[in-house]
């Protein structure tokens, strides 16, 4: 059975708004407390408590068995790292922290990279995959408007990736996705995809783009330990980018902006 789209109505979409304000707001703080020595057990014990004192309930928690209150996904790890206190943050590392937050009976998801020291710590080689799949993110978003296909944000993502001929591998088995009352609801956004195809896009839809890219292939390996934890197959640096889109009768409005107008 195909799944529906939901349509969001006025009065909810403002519901979500502050659910995407938490997400944001939390969000902005970890890049304030993020630094190389920390644990991401410490970020998943401070993205917890914050969540809670913004009146909201970190949706991973227990989420199909996942173990914490947010992915942190450092280096290699595209996505689903599960924090641990045993995993140390240390100048020049990458990594990727994913927030998801339930407020108001709407979740609010985005994610952001972070560079471990601060970018001079960091390589040429990860800060030009930060960079580019951050672009990657924006100029998916910009393909969101009503009229259009949800193919159009894939395929818009894969020929500006292509175009930088730096050899990036694009991930395909992880995608955006619907998102509302449920943490998952269709449509599917694909990274990878052919223009004019997929679900019409239409006001009211909220979705997330996130696309992972990686410096070498587009492999993928799921840890046989836990069953969350995605690494690139080849060991190379993973990069990934996330906002919750509202589709606008004109466009499109980015619902997980940053309060400090960080990103």
């Amino acid at each position: 059975m195909v799944e529906r789209v939901t349509i969001k109505t006025p009065q909810e979409i403002e519901l979500m708004r502050e659910a995407c304000r938490v997400t944001a707001t939390i969000l902005d703080e970890v890049g304030d407390i993020i630094k190389p020595g920390m644990s991401t057990e410490e970020i998943n014990s401070f993205v917890h408590r914050r969540t809670a004192e913004l009146g909201a309930i970190p949706s991973p928690l227990n989420y199909k068995g996942f173990p914490k209150s947010v992915c942190v996904s450092p280096n290699d790890v595209i996505c689903h790292g599960i924090p641990a206190p045993f995993v140390i943050l240390k100048a020049g590392d990458i990594v990727n922290v994913d927030v998801t937050s339930f407020k108001n009976g709407f979740h609010g998801d985005s994610s952001r990279m972070f560079f471990v020291g601060g970018e001079s710590a960091c390589s040429d080689e990860a800060r030009e995959l930060v960079s580019t799949t951050r672009e990657a993110l924006m100029v998916g978003i910009r393909e969101v408007r009503p009229g259009k296909r949800i193919g159009d944000i894939g395929a818009a993502i894969q020929d500006f990736i292509r175009a930088t001929k730096r050899g990036y591998g694009i991930v395909r088995e992880y995608t955006g996705h619907g998102l509302g009352r449920e943490f998952h609801e269709a449509p599917q956004v694909l990274h990878v995809a052919k223009r004019n195809t997929g679900e019409l896009i239409r006001p009211g839809m909220t979705f997330t783009i996130e696309p992972m890219i990686n410096a070498g292939s587009a492999r993928t390996s799921l840890s046989k330990v836990d069953g969350w934890t995605v690494r690139t197959a080849d060991g190379s640096l993973s990069a990934q980018w996330e906002h919750t889109v509202l589709v606008t009768d004109s466009g499109h409005d980015v619902m997980t902006s940053s309060p400090k107008g960080l990103f």
